[in-house]
């Protein structure tokens, strides 16, 4: 064997390790998605939402795991193929697809956690247009989702204002949020607001406009950022997102008029 050939024969081989590798520590992920899906195939929500981690549980009801079981044709779950599988530390990612009983192809992203005896599934992701696996694991919402997101977003936070308590506003955001503040805290993070006494309801009936663009960072982070158009002063706001669960949930939030 010449030289060349034998150079060729040590990469293979440690493609093939490299392979090899990234299948074994991810083998018991990819065993938690096929029993969750097989779990949602035979009718048995309760089983599948027990491998939901429990951020996942604490932002998506039984009903609703349902719903979107049924919406996305999860319930007629064939089997899994992962094209791309990652795994850092105690997080972990699948992207691929599922083949329905139908034939069908659905896109389909898992974000993992590792608990204590077993891997959970921390969010679920398909994509809004066609049926192309994306490269990324989670993509961008829709231009009109993200308009979506920040109008609830500020509708929220201005009942909320007029209310006089950030409850709403606080059950409003990510279960990932609700771990490291309270109720009390943003009453008084958004105080000023109450005494201001402006009904910033009024914003429903305006379209937000972005600036700069909307992006998600290296750690998934959703970033909106923008104005109201009103006059002669203009509401501004920076909100962003953590993908949990099944959707876009509120991680951070400013906003201030100017």
């Amino acid at each position: 064997m010449n030289k060349f050939l034998k150079i060729l024969v040590g990469i293979l081989s440690l493609v093939a390790l490299g392979l090899g590798s990234v299948f074994y520590f991810t083998s018991d992920m990819v065993r938690t998605a096929d029993d969750f899906f097989l779990a949602t195939k035979n009718g048995d929500i309760a089983a599948a939402y027990s491998f939901l981690s429990e951020d996942f549980q604490a932002s998506t009801s039984q009903s609703e795991l349902s719903t979107f079981a049924q919406s996305n044709r999860l319930t007629e779950f064939q089997e899994a193929n992962w094209q791309n599988r990652s795994v850092s530390g105690g997080r972990g990612e699948l992207v691929g697809s599922i083949t329905t009983t139908s034939g069908g192809v659905v896109p389909i992203s898992l974000s993992l956690v590792k608990g204590d005896n077993s891997w959970k599934i921390y969010a679920i992701q398909k994509p809004a247009t066609g049926l192309q696996v994306e490269s990324a694991s989670f993509q961008m919402p829709s231009a009109s989702d993200q308009v979506d997101l920040a109008r609830t977003t500020m509708h929220v936070f201005a009942e909320s204002v007029n209310d006089r308590s950030m409850k709403a506003f606080f059950e409003h955001t990510s279960n990932l949020w609700q771990k490291q503040t309270t109720i009390e805290d943003l009453d008084q993070a958004f105080a000023v607001f109450y005494e201001f006494g402006a009904d910033l309801t009024v914003l429903d009936n305006f379209s937000p406009g972005f600036d700069p663009e909307p992006s998600v960072d290296e750690n998934g982070i959703l970033l909106l950022s923008g104005y109201y158009p009103t006059k002669p002063t203009q509401v501004h706001f920076e909100q962003k997102y953590v993908y949990e669960g099944l959707g876009w949930k509120l991680v951070g939030f400013s906003t201030n008029i100017k």
